[in-house]
């Protein structure tokens, strides 16, 4: 069993169009690490900086708890986990009734 990472469509052109990957780890930067290794491109759209944090308008869960008030990256994962990324959506139109 592994580590399931399910993936939004805006980020599926970096694992070939699979709505679901999977890795392990001990830790979610080291989950995403492992990740990135077969879908190069992915950890960039996830993570920023140095020291690297997530970055601001991606949302990561982990068995649906939010990653931000259980240590980020820093969060413990282990096989049967699955992380979800969320990435945050805004826009919209300027009505000119």
């Amino acid at each position: 069993m592994a580590i399931e990472l399910r993936v939004p469509t805006i980020l599926r052109t970096y694992t070939g169009g699979a709505k679901a990957v999977t890795g392990d780890g001990a830790d979610l930067a080291a989950f995403i690490d492992d990740v990135n290794g077969n879908h190069p491109g992915l950890k960039e759209r996830i993570v920023e900086g140095d020291p690297e944090e997530l970055r601001r308008f991606v949302n990561v869960y982990v068995n649906d708890e939010d990653v931000r008030f259980t240590g980020g990256l820093k969060t413990e994962v282990k096989d049967g986990d699955v992380v979800v990324v969320l990435p945050a959506v805004a826009g919209g139109s300027v009505s000119t009734v």
